[in-house]
């Protein structure tokens, strides 16, 4: 599926901080980057790198004073399925070396202290039927609600207050996955269909010996998902870190399906 992806951020930064944006579309399997292009306002001089395991790329320079940043790109973004229920489970001694990170606790999911209740809640199922057990349960139980939640929000604070966004569900997911014995990651993306329009946090688990993407929202269907970052929770996907403190003036996300062949100007 062809998807043209559009950020447009312009924020603040008084006084002068170094900054980390992760906004471009990752060089991953499957994702191909047709056409990009990258603009600020006024020239920055960024230091850019590359991932070599996950294809995420970012963005850093020491910024001052408002500063726009312009990124778009056509993507095909091949062919992505649902996660099927009977996607098997592996036992840990088979899992690659790689994964087995994304089965311990981390800063916004803290799965050791869910392993009870998912086994109480989950306990009969397993594997790809035990995720989306999870997503069910989420849906059920944890409202869609912005202001809620802020940016040291965890997946045990989501879990009393039963509401958030993007963001908390996703972390919520991770810990109900790890806590079942399943590899889980989280992974910022652009999103065909979401609305409105923004970065969308989602995660990803590892079963039948690859992982499988899935929106614990529901808002944004899985084919139109186009990846930008993964890594353990929030902390690692961030679409802007700053060492010292930013001021947004204006922001704007998009994600459209097309066909064109080249990007459109600015």
């Amino acid at each position: 599926m062809k998807i043209r992806v559009r950020a447009d951020l312009v924020y603040r930064f008084d006084p002068p901080t170094d900054a980390i944006y992760k906004i471009q579309v990752a060089h991953w399997p499957g994702q191909t980057v047709i056409e990009e292009r990258l603009v600020t306002n006024p020239p920055q001089d960024f230091h850019e790198d590359e991932d070599a395991d996950f294809g995420a790329r970012t963005l850093r320079a020491r910024l001052s004073g408002e500063v726009a940043v312009t990124y778009e790109a056509l993507v095909d973004n091949g062919t992505l399925m649902g996660l099927p229920p009977g996607a098997t489970q592996h036992d840990w001694n088979d899992l690659p070396a790689e994964v087995l990170t994304y089965l311990w606790p981390s800063r916004y999911c803290p799965s050791d202290q869910f392993g009870r209740f998912a086994e109480r809640q989950f306990g009969d199922t397993a594997g790809g039927e035990r995720v989306l057990a999870i997503l069910g349960w989420i849906t059920e139980n944890i409202d869609y609600e912005a202001g809620v939640s802020d940016s040291e929000t965890t997946a045990s604070r989501t879990f009393i207050d039963r509401a958030g966004v993007c963001r908390d569900f996703t972390h919520m997911g991770i810990t109900l996955c790890r806590a079942s014995g399943i590899p889980a990651r989280a992974v910022s993306a652009f999103a065909h269909q979401l609305n409105p329009p923004d970065f969308h946090a989602i995660f990803e688990v590892w079963l039948s010996n690859g992982w499988w993407l899935v929106d614990p929202t529901g808002l944004a269907p899985i084919e139109g998902l186009v990846r930008i970052a993964c890594g353990r929770d929030a902390a690692d996907i961030a679409f802007l870190s700053t060492q010292g403190t930013c001021e947004l003036v204006r922001q704007s996300i998009t994600a459209v399906a097309g066909d064109a062949d080249s990007l459109k100007a600015a």
